[in-house]
């Protein structure tokens, strides 16, 4: 049919070149949120918003070009059609990695594109090239029309009434939107919905102003609005564990990061082989060394690693848009290697094999109150110790022994992992076992990757009793984030058994949590519910600082009087008895929708909310420069802490 009208004698008009370029793009949209979105429509009505909302978009958008002049218009049509369509597609890219979408503050982590390079390459496909085929078209028709167009520019009235167009498109779609989905933009914490109801292209524009917004409130802050927190987080308190407290007080801290690790793998065996032998006989260990949390969920947004980072080392949750480390990464904190080394003396050193400006690492470090970064720099990089993301992970932890041997004690070490990292790429001579056979490549070498680092662990473990670091060191291992999408739904119902609905998926959201106590016996597998928020109120307790004196959002997980739920960034939470997941309530025990939610349930459902609201308010408002958690609390000066320097010395 387009070739038809192509080779018609009849020219196309300005006007008809117009519309054909709405309908291609509202074509386009409605395919690509079909096949690459996981949006998951529920009713005829969210089927018809899919369908529906490109179309305000793209009548608004590619509108704008009617008010040029002549031919020009036709240009610009292809400009807008194109920009529209690079950012669908970097959305299409971003969501096969991330399951999330493109945000403003996202935008800003441009140091970190460089490291992504490996994993962009997995995720591009030769059908891709769909996304540029209505750009094609458009060019070919403007060439073989524009000699046609008028030089003159349209009349007003009809540029205006296309844009009239699309706002009454839009009125409607928000209209229909919000009776499915009531307060659909402002109370919901999910981008999904946002993308499901509104499409991408508007979704830009409310992440736009959220941006806008949020950066405002820092400017509106005063100290009264710490206040609000401050008695939120003393009522939600859990007093430390007597039997506990301080039991480690001058002791070094190693803490282990495994990158994408999730609680699935542990005992997991496959072709008959435990995929992670060295982590279950820590688990198993009768030894009594470790205490392993099975109940344990990470909570990171867009920023991943960055924002389990946070959490961990603040106790306030990840932002709803963007990495704080990156947006944020001015703002005071308070955070746990900060209070070590001003309270104990703790010199603090953060571990991985990556650039140092990842994340922003190297600046927001320099807030946390971080002493020493070793980063890409300090180890042998070499491209037989490298893949992926950086340093693997058997040559990172053997370089670190000698760098952890330097650090005056006691000492707060935190070491990151990298090779268990998508796309898991590993090579045939290191994996030692052979990969699982789904279908799906990033699940299937998800396990050789896997076994790698839990090898690399034992190693690192025998070097560390060598070095005489172990004995008498707290020892903590956690996994940072998922590392297998909701986009691998298939080949994870072959893994686990089981069809992955949204309560099993965010079952699957388990990492592990493991920690060892000088002189005290483990206590085995506890099945307290636990997330990365309780970290640090539970390492100041075991250090004998009262937690109380500083604003967290966690408790301690040791303590009888720990609060027993979990939050999640997108407001869904779990308890040991339900769980919401997408909006919706489930038993645990059956792990069937819960038809009508209990007063109790929706009042928790309130509290998740209202809790990050406040957490929120924190890092947007950067309240904490107002509050002063003792008279003998210095806030960091980030001028005082040089890497660079650092480097210098090492030369």
């Amino acid at each position: 049919m387009m070739n038809k009208m192509m080779n018609q004698n009849k020219s196309i008009s300005k006007w008809g070149f117009f519309f054909i370029a709405v309908g291609l793009l509202w074509i386009k949209s409605y395919l690509t949120y079909i096949y690459e979105f996981n949006l998951d429509i529920q009713n005829a009505m969210q089927q018809f918003l899919l369908f529906f909302n490109p179309l305000s978009s793209a009548l608004i958008f590619l509108g704008i070009a009617l008010f040029a002049k002549g031919k020009r218009a036709g240009i610009w049509i292809i400009i807008i059609d194109f920009l529209m369509s690079f950012l669908l597609y970097a959305n299409v890219v971003y969501y096969r990695s991330a399951t999330d979408y493109i945000t403003l503050p996202t935008l800003t982590q441009t140091d970190n594109f460089g490291s992504l390079g490996g994993s962009i390459v997995n995720l591009v496909a030769w059908h891709d090239l769909f996304y540029a085929v209505d750009i094609i078209v458009l060019i070919t028709l403007y060439v073989r029309n524009r000699k046609n167009w008028s030089d003159s520019r349209m009349k007003l009235r009809k540029p205006v009434l296309v844009l009239a167009a699309g706002v009454m498109a839009f009125a409607v779609n928000l209209g229909l939107a919000e009776t499915d989905r009531p307060e659909l933009l402002t109370r919901t914490f999910d981008r999904n919905y946002i993308v499901k109801y509104l499409g991408s292209y508007n979704f830009a524009i409310y992440d736009t102003i959220q941006t806008i917004k949020s950066s405002r409130q820092r400017v509106l802050a005063d100290s009264n609005d710490i206040t609000v927190v401050e008695n939120y987080t003393a009522n939600k308190y859990a007093a430390p564990n007597k039997e506990l407290f301080g039991a480690v007080k001058g002791k070094n801290i190693i803490k282990i990061h495994l990158e994408s690790f999730q609680s699935f793998l542990i005992d997991y065996k496959l072709h008959g082989k435990e995929v992670t032998p060295f982590l279950n006989s820590l688990v198993h260990d009768e030894n009594k060394n470790f205490t392993y949390f099975d109940n344990f969920f990470h909570q990171v947004a867009q920023g991943k690693t960055a924002d389990a980072e946070l959490t961990m080392d603040t106790s306030l949750y990840p932002l709803p848009q963007g990495a704080a480390f990156v947006t944020k990464g001015n703002n005071t904190y308070q955070a746990l290697p900060a209070i070590l080394g001003q309270r104990q003396d703790y010199t603090s050193a953060i571990f991985h094999g990556d650039n140092k400006s990842f994340w922003n690492r190297d600046e927001v470090y320099k807030q946390f109150g971080i002493d020493k970064y070793f980063h890409a720099k300090y180890y042998d990089m070499n491209q037989k110790n490298t893949v992926n993301y950086g340093l693997k992970d058997k040559p990172f932890f053997k370089q670190s022994i000698p760098m952890l041997k330097s650090l005056k004690e006691p000492f707060y070490a935190h070491l990151m992992t990298l090779t268990h990292h998508h796309p898991y790429k590993i090579s045939d001579e290191e994996a030692s076992i052979k990969p699982a056979n789904t279908g799906d490549p990033s699940v299937d070498r998800y396990f050789q990757t896997a076994r790698y680092l839990d090898e690399a662990l034992k190693q690192f473990f025998k070097d560390l009793k060598e070095a005489g670091l172990y004995k008498d060191s707290v020892i903590m291992i956690y996994g940072d984030h998922y590392g297998i999408s909701e986009n691998h739904k298939e080949a994870m119902k072959q893994i686990t058994g089981e069809k992955i609905t949204d309560f099993k998926h965010t079952q699957l959201q388990r990492v592990p949590f493991m920690i060892k106590i000088p002189g005290v016996d483990g206590k085995g597998t506890v099945h307290e519910y636990t997330s990365q928020i309780d970290v640090m109120p539970t390492m100041l307790h075991l250090m004998g600082i009262k937690a109380n004196k500083y604003i967290m959002f966690g408790t301690d997980m040791f303590s009888k009087q720990h609060k027993e739920y979990v939050v999640f960034r997108d407001g869904d939470f779990v308890t040991p008895e339900y769980t919401m997941a997408d909006g919706k309530f489930y038993d645990n025990d059956t792990g069937k929708p819960i038809q009508e939610p209990t007063k109790e349930m929706k009042e928790m459902a309130e509290k998740v909310r209202h809790e990050l609201e406040l957490s929120d308010n924190v890092l947007y408002g950067d309240l904490l420069r107002f509050y002063e958690p003792s008279k003998s609390w210095e806030p960091v000066d980030a001028s005082e802490y040089s890497y660079i320097k650092q480097e210098n010395k090492q030369k």
